[in-house]
């Protein structure tokens, strides 16, 4: 698979943990940055890993901030996405099997701890379908209402 990274300046130490789980894992890696410790604006970077992904230049997505919650946000204000904040193993996993979620959200308060399981599991569960599609349909109309 195709991964996108991205991060704002709180996340340059986890993204370098996730880039070494994505590549370890046989996928190619893009870095979205940022690439230093100097303040950067989440937003910017959240809108160029999903619009990415809405291209199809990318299959999925990795996003850190300090909480994972504003890139979360920001990611999901571009039309068809689903980011997920994901700070567990199982949130990632449902993110993936019942949401198809293109984009983890991580946060970078976390730490490194629960990076390698919850990245793993994101990038290996397929999206389950079934009575899941009318609900991932359901949200497109609610984004397509909102959109007019």
């Amino acid at each position: 698979m195709r991964i996108a990274v991205g991060n704002d300046h709180r996340g340059c130490a986890l993204k370098e943990l996730v880039i070494k789980i994505i590549t370890e894992a046989g996928h190619s890696v893009h870095d979205f940055g940022c690439y230093t410790e100097d303040a950067v604006d989440y937003p910017d970077i959240a809108v160029q890993v999903a619009e990415a992904i809405v291209r199809g230049e990318f299959d999925r997505g990795i996003l850190i901030c300090s909480t994972g919650i504003g890139m979360c946000i920001a990611a999901n204000k571009v039309r068809g996405i689903r980011a997920a904040q994901c700070y567990n193993v199982f949130t990632a996993h449902r993110a993936r099997l019942h949401n198809d979620a293109q984009i983890c959200c991580l946060a970078a308060q976390e730490g490194k701890a629960q990076a390698k399981v919850i990245v793993e599991d994101f990038l290996s569960t397929e999206f389950e379908g079934g009575r899941h599609i009318a609900r991932i349909n359901k949200i497109k109309e609610i984004e397509e209402k909102q959109c007019r």
